[in-house]
């Protein structure tokens, strides 16, 4: 979860697939969901709605004073900007609640252990303060111009209704109070009740050590999702600050969002982290299809140019970092390395069919061809051809020359085609 404090947004990240469970456990999580299942027309979109969030196709949610906002993501791909919104409670209704609140301890202690038991919503209804949502009181928009709530819509309300059962203070800032400025007034109200109280606040030290032992175990560590997350939506009613590129920050958040991914599953194989230089981590945005504009920028930042960053993009898919490595270093080759070279040289061809060989560095170009092996430092072979004037990698790397030899002899590649050299 990310705080935004300085316009009172929440962003909660995107919770897994929710098989086998219900939406709602607590009774006002329930409630919030009877609220969307008693106003919706079309049972189908519900049905879509509930298929949907619990596939893990919610991306990131959004939760500000009035509204809920999210990326949902079809089963064919495509996306949607689903908003729920909800009126925000008057100034005079927030006095009426937290006079009521500050006046019964029970209900502080409650809203700070993340419950809502119905006394207190039954006593805030009494003061004339409605916490939950009733019927139609959940305003559904969707930039896929359903009128009433449809599955995007429904499925940011089923995927709220978890971020509820966790913490209640969701609903409260959705009504126009975030938890902070809530418990600051309710601290103040109750200021004069809490200094006239006597006696040891707290546990005892010792008691609370000596429960060590008993405390529940850690959960387990959780599985990895399917695909990564998807991140919040930028598109606000809040014009972005001078300098500030939203579309560039949309695609720097979805580019996070596979990296994150991509590391957490090498966390759970136990894979040592590698981590990226800048110039790396340019040529690894850049593989992500930034469209013209952010490439041509990661061109320039880069140093590599338009159709430098185009062959070190093909290089990064054939093979990420080592690919990288062996596209721009020519190293020396000598010693036990160079014995070992020669030998796999000498044998991966019959005598008669060896090409000729010209080495240069770790590089071995074919006589009277645009073809080229280059010798990575952990011994494998990389295919390229020239073209154009450039040498550009053709092929993933193979432990037999010969193998990846083969891998180039085939016509011209039409990976990098001049439009695309000069898309990036």
């Amino acid at each position: 979860m990310t705080r935004h404090d300085g316009d009172m947004e929440r962003t909660f990240a995107a919770l897994p697939p929710a098989h086998g469970r219900g939406f709602a456990e607590t009774w006002w999580g329930q409630a919030w969901l009877k609220a969307l299942e008693g106003t919706a027309l079309d049972s189908t979109q519900l049905k879509t709605g509930r298929r949907l969030a619990r596939a893990g196709a919610v991306g990131a949610v959004s939760v500000r004073p009035g509204r809920l906002t999210a990326v949902v993501q079809d089963p064919d791909g495509s996306a949607h900007r689903a908003d729920v919104l909800l009126e925000e409670l008057s100034p005079g209704q927030w006095d009426h609640f937290l006079d009521m609140t500050a006046e019964r301890a029970g209900h502080v202690a409650a809203l700070l252990d993340r419950e809502m038991p119905p006394h207190l919503v039954e006593d805030a209804a009494d003061a004339g303060v409605e916490l939950l949502p009733g019927l139609g009181d959940l305003e559904p928009e969707c930039d896929c111009e359903a009128w009433d709530h449809c599955g995007h819509t429904a499925a940011l309300c089923y995927q709220v209704a978890r971020l509820l059962d966790q913490d209640p203070f969701v609903l409260m800032l959705m009504r126009g109070r975030d938890e902070t400025a809530l418990l600051e007034d309710l601290q103040a109200r109750s200021g004069a009740s809490a200094a006239s109280s006597s006696g040891p606040e707290g546990v005892d030290a010792a008691e609370a050590y000596a429960a060590g032992d008993i405390l529940p175990p850690l959960p387990d560590v959780p599985g990895l999702p399917r695909e990564p997350g998807l991140p919040p939506s930028l598109d606000t009613e809040t014009p972005p600050a001078p300098g500030i590129a939203p579309a560039a920050l949309a695609f720097l958040a979805a580019r996070t969002a596979v990296e994150a991914h991509r590391l957490l599953a090498e966390a759970l194989r136990g894979t040592a982290h590698e981590e990226l230089t800048v110039a790396q981590d340019a040529v690894r945005l850049a593989a992500g299809d930034p469209g013209r504009e952010m490439s041509d920028r990661l061109a320039d930042g880069s140093g590599r140019g338009r159709e430098g960053l185009a062959t070190a993009v093909r290089a990064w898919r054939h093979g990420g970092t080592a690919a990288l490595s062996v596209l721009d270093d020519e190293w020396r080759v000598e010693g036990e390395t160079l014995a070992r070279a020669r030998a796999a040289l000498e044998s991966a061809w019959d005598a008669a069919e060896r090409p000729e060989l010209r080495p240069r560095g770790n590089r071995w170009t074919v006589a009277g061809a645009p073809v080229q092996l280059r010798l990575g430092r952990d011994g494998r072979w990389w295919p390229y051809r020239k073209e154009r004037g450039r040498w550009l990698p053709v092929a993933g790397p193979a432990q037999d020359p010969a193998t990846a030899l083969a891998s180039v002899t085939g016509p011209p590649s039409a990976e990098l085609t001049p439009a695309e050299g000069n898309s990036l």
